[in-house]
């Protein structure tokens, strides 16, 4: 039956998947004609690539009868789902080809990679088909789900990473702030510092002042004394001028007093 009547899109899928099977299946004929080691596994290699657009395309074509099914008959449904097994059944038949070649070729650390991508394939080509739409589909919720709790896991770390950022920034800002304090605090002390020293320079200075012109008046008033005392003891001294306000020495007379 042709599929282009159900769908085009569909009949175009189809005709690449079977152009890709028909290439597979020269590829590995040619394979086995290959007697190089290097020329075998390139071969491999493109068949392998060949296969992984196989799987595309059939998952592609699986797509799409899921969503004919609303438009179309079961008969409809049950045809385009037979040839989907039958792709898979044929692709799988290529999986298991390729593997043995590659034991035969014994290179398989040159294939780990590809090897791995193809059992994984094979695993849920297998389940795929051994699965009704009902468990597909509630195979496919129960992913949706899974994959909705860890967004919304995803979600919480980014608000904790949030709150947390916001946190430090708020911290960073109170410590600027205090640092600024700090700062102007010290700016303070030394200014403080600076004025005091230059009070105790002056101060120093007017001590040192006070201290000479308190040791001239002491030079003063001894010397004062010392005249006054030189002019007391010796009245009749010429070279000592007369204190000024200090009245001169009266001439007594002793008297004899007589019996």
């Amino acid at each position: 039956m042709d599929l282009s009547g159900i769908n085009e899109e569909l009949a175009e899928i189809e005709g690449q998947i079977n152009d890709i099977l028909r290439a597979l299946s020269n590829g590995f004929q040619k394979l086995e004609k290959i007697k190089d080691a290097s020329r075998r596994s390139r071969q491999l290699e493109e068949l392998t690539d060949k296969m992984r657009d196989c799987k595309r395309l059939i998952k592609d074509f699986e797509r799409l009868v899921k969503e004919e099914e609303a438009t179309n008959s079961r008969d409809t449904i049950k045809m385009l789902n037979d040839r989907k097994q039958s792709m898979i059944k044929e692709l799988n038949s290529y999986v298991a080809l390729k593997k043995q070649q590659q034991s035969e070729n014994k290179r398989v650390d040159l294939f780990e990679g590809a090897g791995a991508v193809d059992n994984g394939y094979e695993e849920n080509v297998m389940l795929a088909s051994s699965m009704t739409n009902q468990q597909l589909v509630d195979h496919g919720n129960h992913l949706l789900d899974e994959t909705d709790q860890a967004i919304e896991r995803s979600k919480q770390t980014v608000q904790s990473t949030i709150n947390v950022g916001a946190e430090t920034a708020s911290a960073l800002k109170a410590q600027t702030e205090q640092m600024s304090r700090i700062v102007n605090e010290l700016d303070s002390i030394h200014f403080s510092i600076k004025k005091a020293s230059k009070l105790v320079k002056e101060i120093g200075r007017q001590v040192a002042t006070d201290k000479c012109i308190m040791a001239m008046l002491c030079l003063i008033v001894i010397g004062v004394i010392a005249i006054i005392i030189v002019k007391i003891v010796n009245p009749h001294n010429k070279d000592i001028a007369d204190i000024p306000g200090l009245a001169p020495p009266v001439n007594r007379r002793l008297l004899w007093l007589r019996d």
